[in-house]
């Protein structure tokens, strides 16, 4: 695939090397496909719009009136965006008993491997969890790796969601795909989202009604200097 600052599957997507990212994804058929018609339909008109548009590069060079008339598209997408993620969240915590299972044991050991794989190599992981049917995943990455090269957030997560596909069939005895092609990753802002990212990720098995403490989740995580939430 051809590495570039913006991209999109259903939905837009921007990425940087160098950027920290909170990123979400889920199992196949977590969520009935038609659950979220609504807001998915408006995502792709306004990521549609987005990109037609040009691409970030090119608003560079672009009219004001141009660039403005993006600027309100992108702040009408993430206000859609922002509601549809919360209804996806709210679906998935709700969801029991999945046909595969992330938080048995050899299911989160390969998850847990997977996440860690580039730790160091081409980035920093801040913190994440291995719910039974979606990941949260909060992750700085380099902006190159020891060959020089940039790193993106689209290899990255393809590399992941390979590897933990493979295994994790394997284990299950099973073959096809096993993760939704679309992922969730938003860009951390500063200190305050980072927080806030952390935070909400540390804190789903318990809003899902799975523990009463999230350190008492297994597939939970969190990188040292982090206080408790």
């Amino acid at each position: 695939m051809e590495k570039k600052e913006s991209y999109r599957h259903i939905l837009p997507h921007f990425q940087q090397p160098g950027q920290a990212y909170f990123i979400t994804w889920n199992l196949k058929d977590a969520v009935p496909p038609k659950a979220l018609e609504r807001y998915t339909r408006q995502l792709e008109e306004l990521g549609a719009a987005i990109f037609n548009c040009g691409n970030l590069a090119q608003l560079k060079t672009a009219s004001p009136g141009t660039a403005s008339t993006v600027e309100k598209i992108k702040q009408e997408y993430c206000l859609v965006r922002k509601k549809y993620i919360k209804a996806y969240d709210d679906l998935l915590d709700a969801a029991r008993n999945p046909a595969i299972d992330l938080s048995r044991a050899e299911n989160t050991e390969i998850m847990i491997q997977a996440l860690r794989f580039w730790e160091s190599k081409k980035l920093t992981n801040i913190a994440f969890t291995i719910m039974p049917n979606h990941v949260h995943w909060v992750v700085e990455l380099f902006e190159k790796d020891q060959e020089e090269n940039l790193i993106y957030l689209q290899d990255i997560l393809q590399s992941v969601k390979r590897f933990s596909s493979n295994q994790i069939n394997k284990v299950e005895n099973r073959e096809g795909a096993l993760w939704q092609k679309e992922s969730f990753d938003t860009t951390i802002r500063d200190g305050k989202h980072l927080y806030y990212a952390v935070r909400y990720t540390l804190q789903n098995p318990v809003k899902a009604g799975l523990v009463a403490d999230w350190r008492n989740w297994k597939g939970t995580w969190k990188g040292y200097g982090w206080s408790d939430f």
